[in-house]
């Protein structure tokens, strides 16, 4: 019935910092980029191979209810080659991640970082 996931929308609250973050930082493609003057938010939308992602920038949503088990979105993970080389690139980049641990039913590596608005992000090999 589905092909693939055509996109993940996520909601953050300040537009320069989230912008910043996944095209500056984690070098996403920009796709699309509107303002929203009658919902009050922008739309950017990034490409990062297959994936979308959709950036709902909106300064007044509520911030997330728990860390990190909310209902909803629990993380959005991204496949790398190498799970330590991706950390050194992160920290390149000003960006800090937990330490590498290894999955408990894969076996593999893995780790977490996260958002601007504290989403967590997880790299996996």
């Amino acid at each position: 019935m589905f092909d693939a996931i055509h996109h993940v929308a996520i909601i953050g609250s300040d537009y320069q910092r989230s912008r910043h973050f996944y095209v500056d930082q984690l070098g996403f493609t920009v796709v699309g980029e509107h303002q929203r003057a009658a919902k009050g938010d922008w739309k950017l939308d990034l490409a990062c191979g297959d994936l979308q992602l959709e950036l709902f920038i909106k300064p007044t949503a509520p911030e997330r209810p728990s860390y990190p088990e909310a209902c909803g979105l629990r993380h959005l993970a991204f496949k790398v080659a190498s799970v330590k080389e991706t950390v050194a690139a992160l920290k390149e980049r000003g960006i800090e991640c937990e330490p590498v641990r290894t999955d408990d039913y894969t076996g593999e590596p893995m780790t977490f970082f996260f958002d601007p608005d504290g989403l967590p992000l997880e790299i996996h090999e």
